[in-house]
């Protein structure tokens, strides 16, 4: 570090530097000691395999919990926050209630993901913002790394550090100005910046996690609503359980048992955010940050279900979504067909039962058997059954028989 090495920035300097980054485009600035990182929660939620199949936090969380492994001598976390809501806006509740006059099987999108993918768009501020630190504080760009929701920081507790919100039921972030929102970026530097408070002024000791629910009251309205029961507890989400994580970050086979639950969600799931009655205090969103897609949510189940590898590349590149691929978006277009009754796209499903994906022909299988019945859904695959080898496949076909044999 080149210069500011001794006393921190405080007063109004500190306010200086809030008032620059905000001009960027972040809808929230907030400073945290790295002295305070909360430490209590990651460990116990690891430890009893919440995480799914997500090694990379079993792998990176040394680093999550010391950010000097991250970047040596770290003394702030900037914590900046992007408002991606609108009080206008209610995507997935309309959508699921039939409220925007598209077809009833219209598919059901998280709401970020209906924007050019936000660590691409977000990532240029943040190169701004570390061009400020070295104008205002005379850093060198080693005195500082940054991310967008992908590196090894626990945002959501350094946000609830520096008050920017508390811990919610929904283990998400809450803000007091933005409801659930919010998009979590965050920097990592050498320079030393007065601390922002937390909500709650005191905690019995600096280690300890902000308490979840603080200003939930209450209200389990997030812990109610799940349609797959993903919370083990309060603030604790199950991975295993997750819609979020099922039709994202799993690439294979979702469970049948959870399938129902999922509903008209293609990507990701709003359930326990939409829910929350702290959205009724969102702010609209400025989106300096953030590129709107709104004809994401416009697509048609059947033309998601006939998507060729070209056609997919060029309706989601530049999106969150690509990274999905074809084969997962088909996976989960596949349920959502069959849990909004779209019989009329039978004969897609029937052709999606012969896709060179096992992962995509296990679930159109489901998705046919679920529409037509179990024993017509054998006569409509007797073809693709005899020519089908792959285990996966074949154990949705013999639980189809299954259900046959104990209704029949």
């Amino acid at each position: 570090m080149t210069a500011s090495a001794g006393a921190a920035l405080t007063g109004e300097r500190r306010e200086l530097l809030r008032r620059r980054l905000q001009a960027l485009g972040f809808d929230e600035v907030r400073f945290a000691a790295v002295t305070s990182v909360a430490r209590a929660g990651l460990a116990p939620w690891l430890n009893q395999g919440l995480q799914a199949d997500m090694a990379w936090m079993e792998l990176t969380k040394e680093k999550r919990l010391n950010p000097d492994l991250v970047l040596a001598g770290a003394r702030t976390v900037i914590i900046l926050g992007v408002n991606y809501g609108s009080p206008a806006e209610r995507p997935a509740l309309a959508a699921a209630a039939g409220e925007t006059g598209k077809p009833a099987h219209a598919p059901v999108w998280a709401r970020y993901a209906l924007h050019a993918d936000y660590h691409d768009t977000i990532k240029p501020g943040l190169a701004a913002a570390g061009r400020v630190l070295e104008e205002l504080g005379g850093l060198v760009a080693t005195d500082y790394r940054y991310y967008v929701d992908t590196g090894p920081v626990l945002e959501r507790g350094w946000a609830a550090r520096s008050g920017l919100g508390f811990r919610g039921k929904n283990a998400m972030l809450i803000s007091k100005q933005h409801g659930n929102w919010l998009l979590l970026a965050s920097i990592l530097t050498r320079w030393e910046i007065t601390a922002d408070e937390p909500l709650r002024k005191k905690l019995p000791t600096p280690d300890q996690l902000e308490p979840t629910g603080l200003l939930c009251g209450k209200c389990t309205r997030c812990l109610d609503a799940c349609p797959t029961d993903a919370f083990s507890q309060p603030g604790v989400v199950d991975a295993r359980r997750c819609i979020s994580y099922h039709t994202i970050e799993n690439k294979g086979i979702i469970p049948r048992e959870l399938r129902r639950g999922i509903g008209a969600r293609i990507y990701g799931c709003d359930v326990c955010l939409e829910v929350c009655p702290w959205n009724r205090f969102a702010q609209a969103s400025r989106r300096m940050l953030l590129s709107a897609r709104g004809d994401i949510a416009e697509l048609d189940l059947g033309e998601i279900l006939a998507l060729t590898p070209l056609r997919f590349a060029e309706i989601f590149k530049g999106t969150a979504i690509k990274r999905l691929k074809l084969v997962g978006l088909l996976r989960n277009a596949c349920i959502v067909a069959a849990n909004t009754g779209a019989a009329d796209l039978l004969p897609t499903l029937q052709q999606l039962a012969e896709q060179a994906s096992p992962i995509v022909r296990a679930h159109a299988v489901w998705a046919v058997q679920q529409l037509a019945g179990a024993a017509s859904a054998q006569t409509r695959l007797a073809g693709a059954r005899s020519r089908e080898t792959d285990p996966l496949v074949l154990a949705e076909y013999e639980q189809g028989a299954g259900d046959l044999a104990a209704h029949g």
